[in-house]
């Protein structure tokens, strides 16, 4: 295992380009919202170059949890990092796409703030050392809000798709599913902290 102080590392490589990436998305769909005069031929472009660089960046998340996993390279900093780069990159294309108005804002305020509540509940948990198992419907939101934003990015049809429809129908899904999850991974969170007041309970009693 490497060193858990360790920066330079190849799984952290990519999760630091996956943060790099962040800024051209949101610059690019930036120009979309407001073009420049000298950019409106192109503008039809935009929307596909967000896309294939949301992607680009999605699959990095894939492969530096596969190379951690596969050497062994487990540190504080890329443990920090990893979450926090998927999160930003997922806010950031949520807020830009609002921006365009091809997300609902509600949908958009779903997303973002059962993020910030779920990190809230597992931070909870460690600190009171319980394990809450987690739902497969949390990888199921993941994946459809994973195909859902470049489709809205492109916003029109390609290869005969109806990708502003599709992507539309895949966030509302993802919306309605984050919210089951959070609330099934809530009660589960409930349960263990109450098991484990009943254990301590039990145990004041057995040493009274």
């Amino acid at each position: 295992m490497e060193n858990d102080l360790e920066i330079d590392n190849l799984p952290n490589r990519l999760t630091f380009f996956r943060m790099l990436m962040i800024p051209v998305i949101v610059v690019t769909l930036y120009f979309d919202i407001d073009t420049p005069t000298d950019l409106l031929t192109y503008r039809k472009y935009l929307g596909h170059i967000a896309c294939w660089i949301f992607v680009a960046a999605s699959i990095t998340d894939f492969f530096d949890g596969y190379f951690a996993r596969k050497y062994n390279i487990v540190t504080v900093f890329g443990s920090f990092l990893d979450p926090i780069a998927d999160k930003f990159l997922v806010v950031a294309s949520l807020i830009m796409l609002m921006a365009l108005n091809r997300v609902n804002a509600v949908v958009v305020i779903i997303l973002v703030l059962r993020e910030m509540y779920m990190t809230s509940l597992r931070l909870l948990a460690m600190t009171e050392e319980v394990t809450v198992p987690v739902s497969s419907l949390g990888k199921w939101k993941t994946t459809a809000q994973m195909i859902a934003i470049p489709m809205l990015m492109i916003h029109e049809k390609f290869l005969g798709l109806p990708l502003p429809i599709m992507g539309t129908v895949l966030i509302y899904i993802a919306a309605f599913v984050s919210l089951l999850s959070a609330l099934l991974y809530s009660l589960s969170m409930v349960k263990k902290l109450q098991e484990k007041r009943h254990e301590k309970k039990r145990m004041k009693k057995a040493n009274a």
